[in-house]
């Protein structure tokens, strides 16, 4: 578990991803060259040509993600990216997703003093549908699609199609 109480590091991290977030939802989305410029602000790391982010964007520090070639992320996705989110080749994720790599502690007197953190992992060619939620630890494999509106808990074999809350298998694309 990582927490969070007194630790100015974390918080100040906290602060300079919400600024940058702020100056980037200030940007237009036309002009793409200047959101990907930004957006490399954001993650300490410049984002390939190919990557393409529609406004507006949200996240809690921005440092921990890593972005593949020809990724498209469409409007309003919130990436929560305290446990760290990788992203692979040729994925397409659609409005209003949610990856969210932290969470509290189950025990209610440990509830209020922490976040645990676990990373999230998607890999090359995968669609994520509009209003998805991936949760910590989970890692969806190559050439999968999720489902609009699925909640995905745990993780997602490569060449499948899952959907639902939680996301279950519901075919295989292979």
């Amino acid at each position: 578990m990582t927490t969070i109480d007194g630790n100015p590091a974390i918080f100040a991290q906290m602060h300079e991803g919400f600024r940058i977030t702020q100056e980037l939802n200030s940007l237009r989305t036309t002009d793409m060259a200047v959101v990907r410029q930004k957006f490399s602000e954001l993650t300490g790391i410049v984002v390939d040509d190919s990557f393409v982010l529609w406004l507006p964007f949200y996240t809690n520090y921005g440092c921990n993600m890593r972005f593949g070639r020809h990724v498209f992320i469409n409007f309003c996705c919130y990436f929560l990216d305290i446990g760290g989110i990788t992203i692979g080749d040729d994925v397409m994720i659609a409005p209003k997703v949610n990856l969210v790599t932290g969470g509290h502690p189950l025990a209610p007197s440990e509830r209020g003093h922490g976040i645990t953190c676990e990373p999230i992992v998607i890999g090359n060619n995968v669609w994520l549908g509009t209003a998805v939620t991936v949760l910590a630890g989970v890692t969806i494999g190559d050439n999968s699609v999720v489902g609009a509106g699925s909640v995905v808990t745990h993780d997602v074999e490569p060449n499948s199609l899952v959907a639902g809350n939680p996301a279950r298998t519901v075919r295989s694309l292979a």
